[in-house]
């Protein structure tokens, strides 16, 4: 880890929630850059800190106003880090992130500012430490220059909240930008600085990565500590959970592998937590060399044409490089079991945090199921009220899943998998979400099962998964490709997401927002 750094003080909470079209704002060659190209700028003093700084604060500025993604803005506190960042730069100091303007999720602690998740009732809570992530970005030179979006309670694929109203999709307005780290998918899209940091236990770093064109990175479980993460206004658990896991976003590989590099590695205040073992090089570097794996299809839950499209044009150009591509394994999980024993887990972290009185809800919601519904819903419900014993019982099989992924990547170097069904889908805030549906190729799907069952794979067992994107759909909006690997695999799964990029493209900024 990067010696500690100390942002200054100032602060600012924005409340937005209209969407009018942006302000005109005059194009920069520092618009889109990627951390490389603007960490070469800074150190051969071709742009300060601070005039990178300024520059994507007024971007916030004239385009947020459309998305409503930086809903939490820390102004004034980076430009003092700039400033500071200036100074350390002219005497030569040189740190992976030093000067880089960012943004993150708004359920990360950063002392000074708002972490509400979204709940009216924690509008003023101020944390007065910074989550480990957020420390860590901080050593090596970030700056983050505010909070994005999220649902309320981080329970949902869309980014809105009583707090700080709704985020839209930079692609199109009227649609989600993903949850729960919507709102840093929307700034990464619409060139609110070219890194950001989310969480993920549905697909909520995923999904927004699709839905917005973006990249993502999930880390294989356990290897970026979660110290300060976690719901006001209690202090966050100091033991790592289940299934949830922090990483970062960005527009390209190459700085998601970096922002990686930075926040990983054990928790050095507690024992214990996070891995303290080296990650393995990537396992090739040449598309032709990998060994892909492609999931087409899923048995309880279609998927759209525009997603199957794009992963089939995709398995196609990688066969044409000599990449050896195959549809089908025997190795495989079968994720009618796979997706239901999720399902159940997850169901088990939301109750584990339950009242009393929603804890008896759920029992009596339970109580009124089918004896032989196993359904995905079914089991999420089941998972909120289940004994420890059938939680054993399902991590002993989650054991043996884990098994047949390990076994399964002897002979394969990485699976690929659609984050969601659909692109970006329509915003809708009805309640309870248990009545939404969604529209998959003219026929109506339970909204929740939608969203949910493609995060099962790399989620259940813990394993690393890069979201690239790949395409568009004929409507225009961006479609991307999850790319699993085996236990701490990271560094293969986004390699495998750069060498896409460079042969077959990869970000490209929504109409509007590139001058």
């Amino acid at each position: 880890m990067i010696a500690p750094g100390v942002l200054g003080k100032g602060q600012e909470t924005m409340k937005r929630s209209s969407f009018e079209t942006p302000a005109a704002i005059a194009a920069s060659e520092w618009d889109y850059c990627p951390v490389g190209v603007l960490r070469e700028a800074l150190d051969a003093r071709k742009l300060s800190a601070l005039e990178l700084v300024d520059h994507t604060i007024a971007r916030v500025e004239a385009l947020d106003a459309r998305i409503n993604a930086v809903v939490v803005r820390d102004f004034e506190r980076a430009r003092a880090a700039a400033r500071a960042a200036d100074t350390d730069l002219a005497r030569g100091e040189r740190r992976p992130l030093l000067g880089i303007p960012m943004t993150i999720k708004e359920a990360f602690n950063v002392a000074g500012l708002p972490t509400t998740w979204g709940e009216p009732q924690y509008k003023d809570f101020k944390p007065k430490s910074d989550a480990l992530l957020v420390a860590r970005a901080k050593r090596a030179g970030g700056i983050f220059i505010g909070k994005t979006n999220v649902p309320w309670g981080l329970g949902d694929f869309q980014s809105y909240n009583d707090v700080y109203g709704a985020t839209s999709n930079p692609w199109d307005v009227g649609r989600s930008p993903g949850g729960s780290s919507g709102g840093s998918a929307a700034a990464l899209a619409a060139g609110f600085g070219p890194l950001s940091f989310g969480s993920d236990i549905g697909g909520s770093l995923r999904v927004p990565a699709h839905f917005c064109g973006v990249y993502a990175h999930k880390p294989t479980f356990g290897l970026v500590p979660m110290g300060g993460y976690g719901p006001p206004p209690l202090p966050p658990p100091i033991r790592e959970g289940d299934l949830a896991v922090v990483g970062p976003l960005a527009r390209t590989a190459a700085d998601l592998a970096l922002a990686l590099e930075v926040v990983a590695g054990p928790d050095e205040a507690h024992e214990g937590i996070g891995y303290r073992v080296a990650l393995p090089p990537p396992r090739h570097d040449k598309l032709s060399e990998f060994r892909v794996l492609v999931m087409s299809s899923h048995p309880l839950i279609p998927i759209g044409g525009d997603v199957c499209a794009a992963i089939d044009r995709l398995s196609e150009r990688l066969a044409k490089t000599g990449a050896r591509v195959s549809g089908a394994d025997a190795l495989l999980p079968d994720l009618t079991m796979s997706a239901p024993l999720y399902m159940r887990l997850l169901g088990a972290v939301r109750g584990a945090g339950l009242s009393d009185g929603e804890y008896d809800m759920a029992r009596r919601s339970v109580a009124l199921l089918a004896p032989d519904d196993h359904g995905v819903a079914a089991e999420r419900a089941l998972g909120a009220v289940i004994s420890h014993r059938d939680w054993i019982a399902a991590d002993i099989t989650r054991a043996r899943l884990r098994e047949q992924w390990r076994l399964l990547f002897q002979d394969w170097d990485i699976v690929l998998y659609p984050p969601c069904a659909v692109p970006a889908f329509p915003t809708d805030h009805s309640l309870p979400i248990e009545a939404r549906r969604i529209e998959i190729d003219g026929q109506e799907y339970p909204y929740n099962d939608v969203c949910y069952v493609w995060a099962d794979p790399a989620t259940t067992c813990g394993l690393p998964s890069t979201v690239a994107p790949i395409g568009r759909s004929p409507a225009g909006l961006p479609v991307g490709v999850q790319i699993i690997g085996p236990n701490l695999g990271d560094r293969t799964t986004i390699a495998f997401a750069g060498l896409l990029e460079r042969e077959f493209g990869g970000f490209t900024p929504p109409p509007g927002y590139a001058g």
